[in-house]
């Protein structure tokens, strides 16, 4: 991600905002959004520990102090700071999450601190506190911003558990949402930057996005990966080339057994030769060839050999003398009158 230039330095700002206030006030002010050298954003409790007061008064100190620094001369004088700084955010989106935010503006977390302040102080910047469905962000049109969260709520309740969209589609989708928005954030940048701020949908190692919750965007393990290969590949593949292709797509180890096991246990797979695995949402069906035989004939009633022939070798990778060696399985099925198989147990 790019970082976007400002005119001037948080740090440069924040001191001068400081001067408003009292050395206990500023201490607290410090400790609590990170201005010191240590960079770390101190909990109203570790603050209280500190300097042996409640929780309550740390809080009450922070309050006061930010709108002493808000009523003061100092704040006033930066009127041009943060007119520059709002025109930025508005500029990417006018709605941003807090963590692309603040890295679209500075790179070490020292800066980062002291912009967050900024954010914090400036009236014309909005922070709505992460919950269930979406991250920490920060936006500078109310309107704007109900709009994104209606649209990514859409979104998200018109999603299949497992589904998988590519970027571009979702996008589309998205902005379908958004007709009356401004042509100028009608973008795939800033549709992103405004996806980026749910916790409901995002997407995999390999771009497609859909439920945070699936397993199919959340990977956790080689079954994960090897469902995302696999998906990639578009066809069936062997469990060795599966192992190759998880390491070289998503630089992961993989080794050849446990990929092996994994693609065993998950029904995401079917085994359709020596070796050879493809996806069940291809529409390949589960079990040995003689449970392929029994599901077809099962669907379609009884056909030739050549027909259940034709039909198996879409399912397995399998030489036809193994289909017909299960076609003798007289306990299993049957053949009639016109030379047609069927099953025993559903015409016998």
């Amino acid at each position: 991600m790019a970082t976007i230039t400002l005119s001037f330095k948080p740090k440069n700002v924040t001191k001068r905002l400081m001067s408003a206030l009292s050395d206990r006030a500023k201490l607290v002010v410090t400790k609590r959004y990170g201005l010191d050298k240590d960079n770390e954003r101190m909990t109203l409790e570790a603050i209280g520990d500190m300097y042996s007061i409640t929780r309550e008064r740390v809080r009450q100190i922070e309050h006061a102090a930010l709108q002493n620094i808000r009523k003061s001369a100092y704040y006033k004088q930066e009127k041009d700071v943060f007119q520059e700084l709002h025109d930025a955010v508005h500029n990417i989106g006018g709605m941003v999450g807090e963590e692309e935010l603040l890295a679209h503006f500075a790179k070490d977390q020292s800066s980062k601190n002291h912009l967050h302040f900024l954010l914090v102080i400036g009236d014309a910047f909005k922070k709505e506190k992460e919950d269930t469905e979406f991250k920490h962000r920060w936006h500078v049109d109310t309107q704007l911003s109900k709009k994104i969260h209606e649209a990514i709520r859409k979104l998200y309740s018109n999603l299949k558990d497992d589904q998988l969209i590519p970027e571009s589609e979702i996008i589309e989708d998205f902005l379908e949402h958004l007709k009356d928005v401004n042509e100028k954030f009608r973008n795939e940048e800033v549709a992103k930057r405004w996806l980026n701020i749910s916790k409901q949908i995002s997407k995999n190692p390999l771009g497609e996005w859909g439920k945070s919750s699936s397993q199919n965007v959340k990977t956790k393990g080689i079954r994960d990966y090897a469902f995302l290969a696999m998906r990639k590949h578009g066809s069936p593949i062997h469990f060795r080339d599966i192992a190759k292709l998880i390491e070289k797509l998503f630089n992961k180890k993989a080794h050849i057994a446990t990929t092996h096991n994994e693609l065993i246990k998950d029904d995401r797979f079917v085994l359709v030769g020596r070796g050879l695995y493809a996806l069940t949402e291809w529409g390949y069906a589960s079990g040995v060839v003689k449970d392929v035989i029994v599901k077809m004939l099962d669907k379609h009633g009884p056909l030739s050999k050549d027909d259940i022939i034709q039909k198996v070798m879409k399912e397995r990778y399998v030489k036809e003398n193994t289909i017909l060696v299960n076609l003798q399985n007289s306990k299993v099925f049957k053949k009639n009158k016109d030379g047609k198989y069927h099953l025993v147990a559903v015409n016998g």
